[in-house]
């Protein structure tokens, strides 16, 4: 991206929000963006956030523009922790989806229709997602770990005609026959025509003989992707978002802020219920290959996913900030045990990754790869912060505000904080907002959500500040920020501090209301063996104190056997402060362990007395 009087990252920065439709209309030149009709003007409206029009009578298809290529270069290689690979070329990709989209056609799918898989990380969930997208119908998925109301709360708001599920799938060394829910949750929503298996996918794909692929030509804001909010203070938001702003977005975040390649072999750790899902799967455009992994993250091996970089030469590689910590807390030094050749860049997101987790990469994994922290979420299908290959990296931080995005940090009256604690917000409309939630008319719901704080600005609910290097520290939710004796913290403050304890796994921070003010509570979960005794405490206090404030010191420290986290991995700190409350959480089914909440009812430690 050139751009002449930019000298630096923020003066490019600078002009690329004051002159967004410029900039992202440059985005789609330089990217090669496929369209059959183009837009007069990249941005219409542009004052205002929620009116603002990006690309309007431009025609595209994203499916197009992930299979633009047709040689032999590997497209994607799946691996699964019950062993076995699949591997696609693009040419074997491009005419797998032809068959696939073929068979979705003459089942009625047709533009805008939905199509919903429950599938496991694998090629089948990429081949459903890009046949329906080539017809211009809508995808959302999930990941099989879901209960069967989980997965009727979120595709039941969106009334799909075609359900793609799978019978089984292995985690952490256990298979689960889950047939039994699949057919259940298909019972309970009646607008599914039709269910098909991985398997069904697999012989269609080896039995048809269609090889000719017609894409449907959609509007930039036609919806491609339905995704879904956390769901455990209420049920589920559908978030909608559309066909031009994802593929737009992924693609400067792609080939700008990661220098995606098309010699590259792409990996993020995820599922097909998190937004890195397609986050990762965009990767196509740029020409990559990507690498997918469906099962546990430390099995069959507490390496399993560091033999991935060796054994299919993983160039990028992201995971949850949770993984590394996993990785350092088992005492892993993959740079003794694993070659690592291949890798030139660390991705990790979920979670803030404290410095400490920038230093174990440092020395650990690999020293001289440059480890990049994004942060940005299922509303925007992309990031506010992330990374940059032409800037230094510096421990604990995220490394710059992303290209044509206007992040700002402001305090609770919304006024600018160039240095300090507040809250995150972008102040103008970007091609990935989403262009609704499903069942939302009139937008009251999408207003509520993240304009209603301050009037026309997103505020996106992170608690954050700026650094003097132009960087950003995500210091955890700003709806769990502590505020005991009127002073914001943010818990990922003092995570960093706890999680640095040898003995220490997982932590849980709250605030509880008590005499008039807010005390803080911490919940920990310790190595196989060790105890909370007073000596564990004054350790944990003092490191707090004496690192953080005193302010951050907890009031009380509980130990417990697990956290409540949601299936993408984050920890679910507003279940627990509502149940240690009286109030009971909403919607626990979208937690990946809600057996865990039972732990934090009741608690004598926590009564008034």
């Amino acid at each position: 991206m050139r751009r002449a009087g930019c000298g630096d990252y923020a003066g490019l920065h600078d002009w690329s929000v004051r002159e967004r439709g410029a900039f992202w209309n440059q985005v789609w030149q330089e990217c090669g963006v496929i369209a059959s009709a183009t837009a007069a003007t990249p941005l219409a409206n542009g004052e205002d956030f929620l009116g603002s029009r990006w690309f309007e009578g431009a025609r595209l298809n994203y499916a197009e523009n992930l299979l633009r290529w047709r040689d032999d270069r590997p497209a994607l290689v799946a691996r699964f922790e019950a062993g076995g690979r699949q591997a696609l070329s693009y040419a074997e990709l491009h005419l797998a989806v032809a068959r696939l989209a073929a068979e979705f056609r003459e089942r009625g799918v047709t533009q805008g229709d939905r199509v919903a898989g429950w599938l496991p990380n694998g090629a089948e969930a990429v081949l459903a997602m890009l046949a329906a997208a080539s017809l211009g119908a809508v995808w959302s998925s999930c990941s099989p770990d879901f209960g069967s109301q989980g997965a009727v709360d979120r595709f039941g708001q969106i009334g799909p005609k075609l359900l793609i599920g799978t019978r089984r799938y292995r985690y952490g060394g256990k298979d689960f026959d889950v047939a039994p829910k699949v057919l259940e949750a298909r019972a309970a929503i009646p607008s599914i025509d039709g269910l098909l298996w991985t398997e069904d996918i697999a012989r269609i794909i080896r039995e048809r003989s269609e090889t000719a692929l017609d894409f449907a030509a959609c509007a930039f804001d036609d919806p491609l992707y339905i995704l879904y909010s956390s769901g455990t203070t209420g049920a589920p938001k559908c978030i909608v978002h559309g066909v031009g702003g994802t593929l737009l977005q992924h693609l400067k975040e792609h080939r700008l802020h990661c220098d995606l390649r098309p010699e590259d072999r792409l990996f993020f750790f995820t599922t097909c219920g998190w937004m890195m899902w397609n986050w990762l799967v965009s990767g196509l455009a740029s020409g990559c290959t990507l690498v997918l992994y469906d099962g546990a993250p430390f099995s069959p091996t507490p390496t399993a996913l560091m033999d991935l970089i060796d054994a299919e030469g993983i160039t990028v590689f992201g995971a949850g900030a949770k993984y590394f910590a996993g990785l350092e807390k088992a005492g892993r030094k993959p740079r003794e045990s694993h070659r690592l050749e291949s890798l030139r860049a660390i991705l990790s997101t979920g979670s803030p990754l404290p410095a400490e987790g920038f230093h174990y990469l440092a020395e650990a994994v690999k020293p001289g790869v440059p480890v990049a922290s994004i942060s940005g979420g299922t509303d925007l299908i992309s990031c506010f912060a992330l990374g940059n290959p032409l800037l230094p990296v510096y421990a604990g931080e995220l490394q710059c505000k992303g290209l044509g995005m206007a992040v700002d940090i402001v305090d609770e009256d919304g006024a600018p904080l160039p240095r300090g604690k507040g809250e995150l917000v972008c102040r103008k409309s970007f091609p990935s907002r989403p262009v609704g939630f499903w069942n939302d008319p009139d937008g009251a719901k999408l207003r509520g959500a993240y304009f209603e704080k301050f009037p026309g600005i997103w505020a996106h609910g992170d608690f954050a500040e700026f650094t003097e290097h132009g960087g950003v520290i995500i210091h955890g939710r700003s709806d769990t920020v502590l505020n005991p004796g009127g002073v914001r913290i943010g818990t990922a403050e003092i995570y960093r501090q706890v999680e640095a304890v040898d003995a220490v796994t997982e932590a849980l921070c709250v605030g509880q209301e008590w005499q008039g003010d807010t005390r803080v509570v911490l919940f920990v979960t310790l190595r196989e063996g060790v105890c909370l005794d007073a000596a564990l405490g004054a350790e944990l206090r003092r490191r707090i104190r004496e690192n953080a404030s005193p302010r951050h010191v907890p009031a009380v420290i509980l130990q417990v056997a697990d956290v409540p986290r949601t299936r993408s991995g984050k920890i679910a700190e507003l279940a627990v402060r509502e149940l240690i409350h009286g109030r009971q959480p909403k919607n626990v089914g979208a937690l990946a362990n809600p057996e865990a909440l039972a732990q934090f009812e009741n608690l004598a430690a926590l009564q008034r007395r």
